[in-house]
């Protein structure tokens, strides 16, 4: 696992709860063959409405991180992955909650796409053509991108 963790301060000035526990959350980057990554929007009635992300969600009790990922896209998006190694780590503050975000890159997948939560999909390339997108995304798109200029 090429694990990296680093803290993206969102919306900085905003006051945050002290003592505030992590909320670990798995996250997927769907890959397709031809390189397009998926990124949906946040449903209406969730914090950042809107906002571009990729899909993931809360890690239970008891759950690992391919648990939860595997529930969770099943849930949000009707997909069921195959393999879901953890490919980097990241924490964000948001005003709202101290987030871990464990991202996994996702190649193997079955089933068609549904959008179960009233949100947005778009496959995207670099740069991405979407707008808003949400602050825990943005270094995994500074990762893909520095992942490409080595292999090209």
């Amino acid at each position: 696992m090429n694990e990296t963790v680093l803290v993206v301060d969102a919306d900085a000035g905003l006051p945050r709860p002290v003592g505030r526990p992590v909320v670990d959350v798995a996250v997927g980057v769907l890959i397709a063959p031809d390189g397009a990554f998926l990124l949906t929007s946040r449903p209406e009635g969730k914090v950042y409405a809107g906002y571009w992300e990729f899909p993931g969600g809360k890690l239970e009790a008891g759950e690992t991180v391919e648990q939860a990922l595997r529930r969770e896209l099943l849930e949000e998006i009707g997909v069921t992955i195959g393999a879901a190694p953890v490919w980097k780590v990241s924490m964000v503050d948001y005003p709202h909650a101290l987030v871990r975000l464990h991202f996994c890159k996702i190649r193997d997948w079955s089933g068609e796409l549904q959008m179960r939560e009233g949100q947005r999909s778009s496959w995207q390339t670099l740069p991405v053509r979407c707008e808003p997108v949400l602050a825990g995304t943005l270094p995994v798109l500074e990762w893909l991108a520095d992942e490409q200029h080595r292999l090209s």
